[in-house]
C-alpha cells in the first residue's frame, strides 16, 4: 500500500468532533493537494447521509468516498488516524482510521483498492495504525 499512499497523504491523530467531520479532515487532504474539490467531500458525507454508513467496511475503518466527478481531479487516497474513534451509526463502529479516495473513473482506481485492502487485513492492522504516533509509523505499519 506504500506505494499508492504519499507521506505528505497521512495525518496521524486527528481530532474530529463526529463522522462528518472525520471525513472533512481525511478529505482536506486532498483538497490542499488539489486532487479533489471541497464539492467532492460535500458529496462523500451526502452518500453516507442517504445510503448509510456503508463506507465502514470493517471494524474501526470506514472508506471515505463517492462516485467519480468533474469535482475529482486526479485519482488519489489519504489516510487519517482519529486521536478520538467516531460512531458513524454502524456495527463497525467506533471508526479510528478513516482513508479517503477520489477517483477519476470507476476501474483506474481498482489496483489502488485491491493493495489497500490487503494490507488492511492484516491482523491488527486497523489498531496498529490507530495507534500510531507519526506518519513514519504508519507506513511501516502499511508495509510502505
Amino acid at each position: 500500500m506504500g506505494n499508492f499512499l504519499n507521506k505528505n497523504h497521512i495525518r496521524v491523530k486527528e481530532t474530529a468532533s463526529d463522522w462528518e467531520d472525520a471525513i472533512r479532515k481525511a478529505g482536506a487532504v486532498l483538497v490542499s493537494e488539489n486532487s479533489i474539490e471541497t464539492a467532492y467531500v460535500e458529496k462523500m458525507i451526502q452518500s453516507v447521509k442517504e445510503l448509510g454508513p456503508y463506507i465502514v467496511i470493517m471494524p474501526g475503518f470506514a472508506l471515505a468516498h463517492a462516485a467519480p466527478c468533474e469535482e475529482v481531479h486526479r485519482s488519489d487516497v489519504a489516510l487519517i488516524t482519529l486521536k478520538e474513534p467516531v460512531k458513524f451509526g454502524s456495527p463497525n463502529d467506533p471508526v479510528s482510521v478513516v482513508l479517503c479516495l477520489g477517483c477519476t473513473d470507476t476501474s483506474s482506481h481498482l489496483d489502488m483498492l485491491s493493495s489497500i485492502a490487503e494490507s488492511l487485513m492484516e491482523d491488527g492492522c486497523i489498531e496498529r495504525l490507530s495507534k500510531a504516533s507519526d506518519v513514519d509509523e504508519v507506513l511501516r505499519i502499511l508495509g510502505g
